[in-house]
């Protein structure tokens, strides 16, 4: 018998520490898509990075597990991820925003 898929759901990620200037958003856009994760990111006016992702549930558990290391040059001091009721999931990939 087959396991259920878990159904979809939407985080925000609140990334915080030395992620800007590091290649933190392209990296995070490539981790996203190669696991079938659909959303955005983007840098912050206080420093931090931001991100939205929408998709299969373990996924985003993946991508959050990234989140806390990110790119080489990435210093990460902490992952806020929060569920997000208002996302519907209605991106058609996964994109770097402009600053928000």
């Amino acid at each position: 018998m087959r396991e259920p898929r878990s159904k979809p759901k939407a985080v925000t990620l609140e990334i915080r520490g030395q992620v800007q200037g590091v290649g933190y958003r392209w990296s995070m856009c490539v981790e996203a898509r190669r696991l079938g994760l659909v959303g955005w990111v983007r840098n912050r006016r206080d420093g931090s990075v931001e991100a939205l992702t929408y998709g299969n549930a373990e996924a985003i558990e993946q991508l959050v597990a990234w989140a806390r290391i990110g790119p080489p040059a990435a210093r990460v001091r902490s992952v806020d991820a929060v569920e997000a009721s208002d996302a519907d999931g209605s991106f058609s990939s996964f994109e770097q925003r402009p600053i928000g």
